[in-house]
């Protein structure tokens, strides 16, 4: 599991985020870094999808829902909807929706590119046509 912390310098919300982070990912026995990725300039910003500050994005997947298709990007305070308002970072549940769905990916992929060991029959080297000599 990829994740970053996307953020511009002087952004009062992304460090208290971090620390809070690495605190779920810990009580959720996940390992995995947090990477820090700091953005400096518009152009980088619009090439980032950078939708401000702090951003957090897990195997490149915005944790916030239905931030796919927005287009605001820019060096900007990020705000991001939660049960008491506006604020400048994800409630945790926000955080631990987007670790799980990351898993549950995660799981799926694994499951999809493994041969089975119980129904060999439906691996695909079961039906590869034999080779004659």
């Amino acid at each position: 599991m990829r994740i970053e912390l996307l953020y511009f310098d002087g952004c009062p919300h992304y460090a208290p985020l971090e620390r809070r982070l690495r605190s779920l990912l810990a009580t959720a026995a996940v390992d995995a870094r947090v990477v820090l990725r700091e953005v400096r300039s518009q152009e980088e910003a619009e090439r980032q999808r950078f939708l401000g500050s702090p951003t957090v994005r897990i195997d490149g997947r915005d944790v916030e829902p239905g931030a796919d298709g927005r287009t605001d990007t820019g060096l900007k305070c990020r705000l991001y909807p939660g049960e008491r308002g506006l604020r400048g970072a994800p409630d945790d549940d926000v955080l631990i929706e987007a670790i799980e769905r990351a898993r549950s990916r995660r799981d799926t992929r694994r499951a999809h590119a493994l041969p089975s060991r119980r129904y060999p029959a439906e691996s695909a080297f079961a039906t590869s046509p034999k080779r004659r000599r």
